[in-house]
């Protein structure tokens, strides 16, 4: 859920990100603000301004005492294994050997050594480009029911099903195309643009170029001075980590995300993977290969958490004492429900104890699966933390998937799951991230997810606006609380966060979506309030662990 696609809200990759861009190509007078610290998120209010998670604090209390490993998995787009800030970190199948074509550890998954690929299929694919859970759906029941009336339908049930199917995929095939219409035209500037800066830079035509590269140019003419300042505009917007090919990079893959959904592959899943999403007997498909173009994402996810410490590179982890297990569940486009209950069970059977859940979608076909799921993961004590999206809405009213209210009724908050909103760096009017989703019963806490930056693949940084990065954030303060206190329970992890959350009475924010209605911030969430390691780990140790 990264606000660059509507599935990672993380970031799952979201049009605002690039109505932004169009505003700032088109507006070449527009304030630029002042670049936030790369590790703003971890700071602490009062002694630094940030309103992030005082994490430095957090580990000021926690000096001298001893920490125990904890295992957190990552159901996501996969991770880059060979990443600095991972390799070392990495979760190792202690009973797998790793390359030699053999379930070693007879649990259905060949050289599961650091974790699965649940799109993965034979000769090393990947199906990473999918659409829309409201298009798949649309075309499966679109032969059945598209000269159906309500009174001629036999099943009333299914037949409502379709409208709603229906109503939600238009709505997003004509969002898709008016983004397309709109962003395509942003594309060609941005490709000449670029080209007349390279040239001036005396770049290669493959180089890029950064906003410091930029200020040492001379402009001499009219064509370089719009160049330069479109692109001193969109990459200052972007943060100190951005560069030209990411920004041209980022914005083709969402226009092709967005062509997904108006001209979608319906058979990618059946000729890569080759199993039946909609069947779930078969729960071992898949290959083991976890890094594609596509693990950004995942890797930015991965980095937040459990980023090594202290090592004069990247960024640092908010936990000090974890080990990542890189599940590949979610692609460009929706994820299937299939993929993410196989995904829990898999973290859960090898040891995970926190499970960080970056994505989301409008439907859920199969959600029966995945609530099954979440019991297993609650069963076994495995706490599970997800990011609430980036639509801007209240999922009290119009709810986000997969959610805690489970299906067969037996439940509508598990104790056992924290769902994240995302705020921003300052205690002022926008503290509430414009992008984020919201809701009172639904929303635990938020967590900073505004201009966050993390590693990403190939050696690479990224700063980027999601829920998706929020969540990760909430994931490493419970993997601090399980290293240092043991014995809390996945239950007591949940509420000792959501405590540290401390509810901010009279704070009136800029409602996500809006540009002029304001609200208290404990209407947003359940807490009230934006998470904070320093409480949580005071709170822990006065809390009595339920574990032997």
């Amino acid at each position: 859920m990264i606000n660059l696609s509507n599935k990672f809200y993380g970031f799952a990759i979201c049009g605002a990100f690039f109505l932004n861009i169009t505003a700032s190509a088109q507006n070449t007078t527009a304030v630029v603000e002042v670049p936030l610290p790369k590790n703003w998120h971890q700071m602490d209010l009062k002694a630094d301004g940030y309103y992030g998670i005082s994490l430095n604090q957090a580990y000021q209390f926690l000096k001298g005492k001893k920490s125990k490993t904890v295992v957190v998995a990552t159901i996501d787009s996969g991770a880059d294994t060979l990443q600095k800030d991972l390799k070392s970190i990495l979760w190792t199948n202690p009973k797998e050997i790793p390359g030699n074509g053999i379930d070693d550890d007879h649990d259905g998954y060949v050289d599961d050594v650091h974790g699965w690929n649940f799109l993965g299929g034979a000769n090393g694919k990947c199906d990473f480009n999918e659409t829309t859970e409201e298009v798949r759906e649309f075309f499966k029941l679109k032969a059945k029911y598209t000269n159906v009336t309500d009174a001629t339908t036999t099943d009333k049930k299914e037949y409502a099903y379709w409208l709603k199917v229906k109503a939600i995929r238009d709505s997003t095939v004509s969002k898709s195309d008016a983004e397309i219409k709109q962003l395509s035209p942003i594309m060609n500037v941005f490709m000449v643009t670029s080209g007349v800066l390279k040239s001036a830079l005396k770049l290669t035509p493959d180089a890029s170029f950064t906003v410091s590269d930029l200020d040492k140019l001379d402009t001499k003419n009219d064509t370089l001075i719009q160049s330069k300042t479109i692109w001193t505009g969109v990459l200052q917007q972007e943060g100190g980590t951005a560069n030209s090919t990411k920004v041209i990079k980022d914005l083709s893959e969402y226009l092709k995300k967005l062509n997904n959904d108006i001209n979608p592959d319906l058979d990618s899943r059946k000729n890569i993977v080759g199993d039946n999403p909609d069947d779930n007997t078969n729960t071992k498909y898949g290959n083991n290969l976890v890094k594609f173009e596509d693990a950004s994402h995942g890797t930015g996810v991965a980095g937040l958490i459990g980023a090594v410490r202290h090592n004069g590179y990247g960024i640092d982890g908010v936990a000090d004492n974890v080990r990542i297990m890189p599940i590949k569940a979610v692609p460009d486009g929706d994820e299937y429900d299939k993929d993410i209950a196989n995904a829990i069970h898999f973290a859960v059977d090898h040891g995970a104890k926190v499970i960080n859940m970056s994505f989301g979608k409008k439907l859920s076909p199969h959600k029966n699966w995945v609530d099954e799921a979440f019991k297993y993961a609650a069963a076994k004590n495995v706490l599970l933390v997800m990011a609430s999206g980036n639509d801007n809405q209240d999922v009290d009213a119009v709810p986000s998937f997969p959610n805690d209210t489970f299906q067969d009724g037996s439940g509508t908050d598990a104790a056992n799951l924290i769902n994240v909103g995302a705020s921003a760096a300052k205690l002022d009017e926008k503290l509430a991230a414009s992008f984020s989703n919201y809701g009172k019963k639904n929303v635990d806490v938020f967590a900073p997810g505004a201009k966050v930056t993390s590693i990403d693949k190939d050696a690479e940084f990224n700063t980027a606006d999601g829920t998706s990065f929020a969540s990760p954030i909430t994931a490493g303060i419970a993997a601090l609380l399980l290293e240092y206190y043991p014995k809390l329970s996945a239950r007591q992890v949940k509420q000792i966060i959501m405590q540290s959350a401390r509810p901010l009475t009279g704070v009136m924010v800029l409602k996500p979506g809006s540009t002029t209605e304001k609200v208290d911030f404990t209407t947003l969430c359940k807490s009230g309030g934006i998470v904070n390691a320093y409480q949580a780990v005071l709170i822990a140790s006065k809390t009595k662990g339920e574990l032997k």
